[in-house]
């Protein structure tokens, strides 16, 4: 079969159809469309792909993905260090800190409690939490896991858990979807979501 491009176009189409949302046929219109737009989509697009993966790092305070250990958010002095917002994923971490509507620190778990697939809480992000817990600063921890079975588990397993720190633990109000992931959500359900919020008992 004639091919209409090199190994080397063929390995950049393969690349980005791993990303999220783009299957084979939307990364060949993106390939193309980077082609096309060399000099001013292309060159800096590789730089910056570059200079990220150079300086990536994981906050060993919050868990979160930035290029500074602690991350921006930990460092940021204006925020409310009274208060924890749990959050399964880093994708779920911006997706509530974009709403803007919360203020104060974040802790990324690394994903949620599942029999199934082996992930018990040694596999997670829970210890250093309850280490942030103790420490006398903190006195609400929110928890804004995913609203599924997996999601609803672990944040009983983390209220029980919380429970001997003496902090407050609230969950997000049921304006979050049972089955719905915080990144697919708008800011106006995020925002609802996050002021509505209740308690664990």
């Amino acid at each position: 079969m004639p091919r209409s491009h090199g190994s080397e176009i063929d390995t950049l189409i393969q690349l980005l159809a791993k990303l999220p949302g783009l299957g084979p046929r939307s990364a060949r219109r993106s390939t193309l469309q980077l082609l096309k737009k060399k000099d001013s989509v292309m060159i800096p697009l590789a730089d910056a792909l570059m200079r990220v993966a150079d300086k990536i790092v994981i906050c060993a305070t919050c868990g979160n993905i930035d290029t500074s250990d602690p991350c921006h958010v930990c460092e940021d002095v204006r925020r409310d260090r009274t208060t924890i917002c749990v959050v399964e994923d880093v994708a779920d971490l911006w997706a509530l800190d974009r709403s803007e509507t919360f203020k104060g620190l974040y802790h990324v778990l690394g994903g949620t409690l599942s029999a199934l697939d082996g992930v018990g809480p040694d596999e997670l992000n829970i210890a250093s939490l309850l280490d942030r817990a103790v420490t006398g600063e903190v006195s609400e921890v929110i928890l804004a896991l995913n609203a599924t079975v997996d999601g609803l588990t672990t944040s009983h397993y983390l209220a029980e858990r919380l429970s001997e720190s003496g902090v407050k633990v609230t969950a997000l109000a049921h304006g979050v979807p049972v089955g719905g992931e915080l990144d697919y959500l708008d800011d106006g359900t995020l925002a609802a979501a996050l002021k509505a919020r209740s308690n664990v008992s």
